[in-house]
């Protein structure tokens, strides 16, 4: 079931670094910030990580957790996690399962051939485990202070 606009994510586990494991039931109480990126150790993702990194003091002072989601298994996620000292977790979805729900799942030309490759999005999703907000195919540039912005209005309007 893919998740819509202003309804609560559907339930679904992920494994993720640390050991964490992610369901949006567990979540509930905190705002939640799930960004998919295409692969670890690459130039626009290792950007967008370290964004998220350098921001993450002020998502958690907003009251927000941030997960990464790739398809990239957990020892790539460990090594980028520790390479670029991230404070959050990644979920490793090797079989695209959150890809696919969220419908990130695009097909790209990749050196003239098609292949199936993740787009960059983002999704926000409230205290009470709605979908509030999404981003698709987003450029890095700029992209995690408008989530940010994004997070503080949720905040406010809650207080």
């Amino acid at each position: 079931m893919t998740p819509a606009l202003n309804k609560a994510l559907p339930e679904f586990e992920a494994q993720a670094t640390g050991g964490a494991k992610f369901t949006p039931q567990a979540y509930l109480g905190q705002t939640v910030i799930l960004y998919f990126y295409p692969k670890d150790n690459t130039p626009g993702c290792t950007t967008e990580a370290m964004q998220f990194r350098d921001r993450h003091k002020d998502f958690i002072k907003a009251g927000a957790v941030v997960f990464g989601v790739s398809r990239d298994n957990m020892t790539s996620h460990d090594k980028f996690k520790q390479n670029l000292e991230l404070p959050y977790e990644l979920i490793a979805d090797t079989e695209e399962k959150l890809c696919h729900m969220f419908g990130v799942v695009k097909n790209k030309i990749m050196y003239g051939k098609k292949v199936k490759g993740i787009e960059r999005s983002t999704f926000l999703v409230d205290p009470k485990g709605v979908l509030v907000a999404e981003w698709r195919g987003i450029k890095v540039a700029g992209h995690v202070d408008e989530v940010l912005k994004a997070v503080k209005s949720l905040k406010k309007a809650a207080a």
